[in-house]
């Protein structure tokens, strides 16, 4: 059974299929018109050519590439381009140059005659360099074409919420450190006082707390009763927090250490 291949529309306008180009459409010339190549001047231009035809820059054959670039000229007049003055001054360039290669050269005893293409192959070896290395350039990533930063605004209701970093046992030891130290460079002699406990001295942690919302961890310790009297405040301090009676705190990393009572 052989079937029939309908046609596709033209367009769907609407819902409605459209089958037929309307009578009244116009449609300039210029919109029928594809530029395949664009080029940024006459030595890239040339350089595509040169390219197209897998040739090396020095070995510049200049007959078919004259050819070809004044078929593109003639294309782009017939197009209604302007042209640019430095289009055609290549092509008068390598018309010149083509028609130098093309004379007999006279027979002298003189050096011979320079090559007629060595200053225009400098030209586009440069330009090739150039435009080899804009190239590289181009390919990096650049900001808000290939990399783009984000931004973001909080809502206004919202309220930053700062949570303290917790004092770690290394920090702790420290400042304690620092504490027997000032111990050392304090104590000039030796005065025998009564035997505080643990206990008490956690007793009167808490008093010296008590209606205050931060001290700092050195206010705690009396450097006057020595090393010992030192000692039972830490080991009373820590007691204190195992029990969960006070709290130790740091307004940032590696600050002060506060107390502070619960």
């Amino acid at each position: 059974m052989q079937g029939t291949q309908q046609s596709l529309p033209l367009a769907v306008v609407r819902g409605e299929v459209v089958k037929q180009l309307p009578a009244d459409l116009f449609i300039p010339p210029e919109a029928l018109e594809v530029f395949l190549e664009s080029f940024e001047g006459p030595l890239d231009l040339l350089l595509y050519l040169i390219r197209k035809q897998k040739l090396d820059v020095v070995e510049l054959a200049i007959s078919p590439v004259t050819d070809q670039y004044l078929v593109y000229i003639e294309l782009l007049q017939g197009a209604r381009v302007e042209l640019a003055a430095d289009y055609l001054v290549m092509a008068a360039t390598l018309a010149e140059i083509k028609s130098r290669l093309l004379l007999p050269k006279p027979a002298t005893e003189e050096d011979e005659e320079d090559d007629p293409r060595a200053q225009l192959i400098r030209q586009l070896k440069a330009y090739e360099a150039i435009k080899e290395a804009q190239q590289r350039l181009d390919e990096l990533p650049r900001l808000e074409r290939d990399i783009f930063q984000a931004k973001a605004m909080p809502a206004a209701d919202i309220k930053p919420i700062i949570v303290p970093p917790s004092v770690s046992l290394f920090e702790l030891a420290g400042a304690f450190a620092a504490v027997l130290k000032r111990v050392e460079a304090t104590e000039h002699h030796h005065v025998k006082r009564e035997t505080l406990s643990t206990r008490e001295r956690m007793i009167q942690i808490l008093a010296m707390l008590e209606g205050k919302s931060y001290v700092p961890f050195e206010q705690l310790f009396d450097v006057s009763e020595g090393r010992a009297g030192v000692v039972v405040s830490f080991l009373a301090l820590m007691e204190l927090v195992k029990e969960l009676l006070v709290d130790l705190i740091q307004a940032e990393p590696l600050s002060t250490i506060h107390v502070r009572a619960y």
